[in-house]
């Protein structure tokens, strides 16, 4: 980041999002480290594969527990900033998907209905929150590419699933993400935007 970008200053640094003490403790070290907090983006899944309580648990943790941590942590910030929050999810939180039987989607849906919540309570308060909603993003080293050398036979089923004829890049979802964390969006807050080349089947009110 600092060599693409030689004007700005960039900090980076690793923290175990199950931890709830060290991710407050890295949100607080964030908001010293640049003075302000004007965007959160929360992006993490325990991507736990299976239907067993152990899976639930690792999800429950993961997946809906460090994201309102590290929300709640930074939320005093955004306040002052009157800033904005983006929680990346899944169109497994809409759709039923491959995912299941497990855990996955119905985090996923949990969380698009907490963001909702959020972004209800706040408005008075001047802070948007939304989330984003990626359908197959092909990344090499990513979960699709792993598909594609571990099981070809699924990455075959869920490629002809997509209407498009390919899965997604991540620079089409992190433009969606700053869309939504910038004041072009600054009149949206509490939605879902769907990034899966008209992936998912269902309609969304």
């Amino acid at each position: 980041m600092r060599k693409q970008y030689p004007s700005t200053t960039a900090h980076g640094s690793t923290c175990d999002v199950g931890d709830q003490e060290a991710v407050k403790a890295w949100v607080t070290q964030c908001a010293k480290e640049s003075s302000k907090i004007d965007v959160v983006v929360a992006n993490v899944s325990a991507l736990a594969e299976g239907d067993a309580i152990e899976q639930w648990d690792a999800s429950y943790k993961i997946d809906i527990l460090s994201t309102y941590t590290v929300i709640q942590a930074a939320l005093p910030e955004l306040l002052k900033t009157q800033g904005n929050i983006v929680v990346i999810n899944s169109v497994s939180g809409r759709d039923i998907d491959f995912t299941t039987p497990g855990p996955y989607g119905a985090m996923k849906a949990a969380l698009i209905h907490y963001v909702a919540s959020l972004a209800h309570s706040l408005a008075p308060k001047g802070v948007r929150a939304n989330t984003v909603s990626p359908g197959n993003i092909y990344i090499k080293d990513g979960v699709w590419g792993n598909v594609e050398r571990d099981d070809p036979e699924l990455f075959k089923r869920q490629m002809a699933l997509n209407p498009m004829g390919r899965m997604g890049k991540r620079e089409e979802v992190a433009n969606a993400v700053m869309f939504l964390a910038s004041e072009k969006s600054s009149f949206t807050s509490g939605t879902n935007l769907v990034v899966d080349g008209s992936l998912c089947t269902g309609v969304q009110f």
